[in-house]
């Protein structure tokens, strides 16, 4: 289970101002991508769902991350709640999806645990608003207008961006 409160994660993504996101399957490479970020400032970091059997890389990354206080581990390119509720089990303090899923959304806050999903819309936006969301990811961020996109919401969804 994941080892830190939502408020701690929330308030430490909001201050690092970046997330790296990486995924290899050897948990020596992960973990040593990992300490070098962290020996660098980053407090969190986004380990992606992507290669075969990655949830059991994962689980050997965050046991041996366990006790190094200087990193918040979460799990990307989640599509389903049955993979996030893996992920939160084997220790994932957040969870990242490329798309919007309500039913994420529901485990993640019962859970308390943060979920980031990728939204393209302002609508998928402030979907995500009434499922607790707090943070969005915008994706894919350069077909949706990278910066200019974030700037055009200011006017209409002032305080959420």
């Amino acid at each position: 289970m994941a080892k830190y409160s939502r408020l701690k994660v929330l308030t430490t993504l909001i201050e690092t101002g970046m997330v790296p996101v990486f995924y290899h399957a050897d948990p020596d490479v992960v973990t040593n991508v990992i300490l070098a970020c962290a020996d660098g400032g980053v407090k969190c970091f986004e380990f992606t769902n992507r290669g075969d059997q990655a949830h059991e890389v994962f689980r050997e990354v965050a046991r041996r991350m366990k006790t190094d206080s200087r990193v918040i581990l979460g799990a990307g390119s989640i599509l389903d709640p049955g993979t996030a509720a893996l992920y939160i089990q084997l220790g994932a303090n957040f969870i990242v999806g490329p798309v919007l899923n309500p039913e994420i959304a529901r485990l993640c806050n019962r859970r308390k645990v943060p979920y980031s999903p990728g939204c393209g819309s302002a609508s998928e936006i402030s979907q995500a608003e009434e499922l607790g969301v707090e943070i969005c990811k915008i994706f894919p961020g350069g077909a949706v207008g990278g910066p200019g996109f974030v700037k055009d919401l200011l006017g209409p969804m002032p305080g959420r961006v």
